[in-house]
């Protein structure tokens, strides 16, 4: 190092020593002692110069509780600014309802139209059906279990006047 350097250090190294000393020196006086009674108190006692934690994390600062944190009430804002600021949240929560309400009708219409969909292709698929009247019930009794899974019994009167 040069000398420079050297001083530069040895001079920060003494300000921090008297710093120090200072502290101590203020210590000392700011333990007032008031008598009240028999019993002595002692007021503003400063806290120590921390060390190096225990858990080796010197980031880490020491906690304050919340009931001593000073707290800013904020920046107040004026009342036409205010007054516009709700108009606006206003207008964007009745936009908001109102795509969700055209969601939902959407939805609920396109569910009908499915239902009527389904509803046309089961009717188509009667419509289409080949019907073959059993007068005859000892068929039934001939008839094999798969091809018994086939039958179904219908109302053909119906179809028929439906047909007129």
């Amino acid at each position: 190092m040069t000398e420079e350097t050297n001083e530069k250090v040895l001079s920060i190294l003494a300000n921090i020593k008297n710093n120090q000393e200072n502290a101590e020196d203020s210590e000392k006086l700011e333990k007032v002692e008031v008598i009240s009674g028999s019993k002595q108190k002692l007021l503003k006692k400063k806290d120590p110069i921390m060390g190096k934690p225990k858990s080796g994390r010197f980031w880490k600062s020491k906690r304050e509780r919340f009931s001593s944190i000073n707290k800013t009430k904020g920046l107040r804002q004026d009342f036409v600014k205010k007054t516009a600021l709700r108009i606006d949240l206003q207008r964007t929560k009745e936009l908001s309802k109102q795509v969700q309400e055209e969601l939902k009708q959407k939805e609920l219409n396109r569910k009908e139209r499915r239902r009527e969909n389904i509803k046309r292709a089961e009717e188509n698929k009667r419509k289409a059906e080949i019907v073959q009247v059993i007068t005859n019930s000892a068929k039934l009794k001939r008839m094999k279990k798969k091809q018994l899974r086939f039958i179904e019994k219908r109302d053909t009167n119906k179809q028929i006047e439906a047909s007129k």
